[in-house]
């Protein structure tokens, strides 16, 4: 599971490098590493594409259904409420994410998607995996920025 998260967090880093928002997100179906993304909404122009919407997007595509069921979802921050229903309309199994999103977050904060009655699947969720150091690439990320 760690070795998961830390794909992730590399995601994040290299996004940052790109000059985005670094979230990095893996899904992983028994085991392997179905896809792995970072953001890129500023590369692509393109509000959707945020990691978790792309690592979803090509998952699905490998597997050849919209429906990611027995995957794992892992992610360097709390996902928001897009990228929350995308969660739950591809039948993922857990959602494993690294730093909490007080102001953005849509799982543990604001309108908890998941226990919205208009949630139609929710996963397991599993948060605080690898925090610290997904956390900090984000403060550093934004310090360099301000």
């Amino acid at each position: 599971m760690p070795g998961f998260m830390d794909r992730a967090i590399d995601e994040a880093r290299a996004a940052a490098a790109r000059g985005e928002v670094p979230v990095g997100a893996v899904v992983v179906r028994d085991g392997v590493v179905l896809a792995a993304a970072g953001n890129r909404t500023l590369e692509l122009k393109d509000p959707t594409a945020h990691a978790e919407m792309l690592a979803i997007r090509a998952a699905a595509a490998a597997i050849g259904s919209e429906r990611l069921v027995g995957c794992d979802l892992y992610v360097s921050l709390e996902p928001c409420a897009m990228c929350a229903g995308a969660i739950s309309f591809a039948r993922l199994r857990r959602l494993y994410y690294g730093a909490a999103d007080e102001k953005g977050g849509a799982v543990e904060h604001n309108v908890r998607f998941f226990s919205s009655p208009g949630c139609h699947h929710a996963p397991e969720v599993y948060s605080g995996i690898g925090e610290g150091e997904a956390g900090q690439i984000l403060r550093d990320f934004f310090v360099d920025r301000r």
